[in-house]
């Protein structure tokens, strides 16, 4: 989307860059994954992508094990994984996963960005039937593997699609095949550099470049929330 999409990629990695709120960020993540299951990411595949990713952003060993521990020690019992959803103008739906110890202060703000940009928070589940939730994993192209191979292989273990982007590799799976997924991609040798559960829209719309930076006005101003760990649209 031209001029937009780079507007979007440069004020990402800006924001990204601030150590200060990546790794608080992905501290909450570890803490709440490790809090769903076991403690153990070889035995909670949520974890080990949350640990997966903040090795990924260079978080510290140090900050990635205290936080597994405020798990374990129920330092973090007060911090709760929820999912709030929007509609945003030019027919654009939101999704907003946060981790918060506040629940009132975080749906508080995040009903005023809605309400500043011409929006507004749905119900929970109103956007049941428009988003899918999918297991993603990026990786670099096998060096050694052969793709077709590769995708054969993954296809018993859940996969539902697999991109090529240059040099990188995105794997698509279904929701409940995300441990089994990461376990297989782990056996072959494939060293994924980032996984997630996200959620995948049913139809996607598209923008003009103006209508698209004044929705990522809005998606800035939700992503720069302390509580919000990820954000996902409709868009193209």
């Amino acid at each position: 989307m031209g001029r937009a999409f780079e507007y979007r990629r440069a004020a990402k990695e800006k924001r990204w860059s601030t150590m200060s709120k990546v790794f608080p960020r992905l501290a909450k993540a570890i803490t709440v994954a490790a809090k769903e299951g076991l403690p153990d990411p070889d035995q909670n595949a949520k974890l080990r992508a949350a640990i997966q990713n903040a090795k990924a952003q260079n978080m510290p060993k140090d900050n990635i094990d205290a936080a597994i521990k405020r798990a374990i020690n129920k330092e973090g019992d007060d911090i709760k994984e929820i999912v709030y959803e929007g509609k945003a103008p030019h027919g654009v739906l939101i999704i907003v996963e946060a981790a918060t110890d506040n629940n009132t202060r975080t749906v508080a703000n995040i009903r005023n960005y809605f309400n500043k940009a011409g929006g507004q928070m749905l119900d929970k589940g109103s956007l049941e039937f428009m988003f899918t939730r999918k297991a993603v994993f990026e990786f670099d192209k096998p060096a050694e593997l052969d793709l077709e191979e590769l995708e054969l292989e993954l296809i018993d273990h859940g996969l539902e699609e697999l991109d090529v982007e240059g040099e990188s590799v995105i794997a698509y799976g279904e929701f409940k095949s995300f441990g089994a997924l990461s376990k297989a991609l782990e056996q072959m040798g494939v060293e994924v550099k980032k996984s997630s559960l996200k959620y995948i829209p049913n139809t996607s719309i598209e923008l003009s470049d103006d209508q698209m930076e004044e929705i990522e006005t809005l998606i800035d101003k939700i992503e720069d929330d302390d509580d919000v760990l990820a954000v996902y649209t409709n868009i193209e």
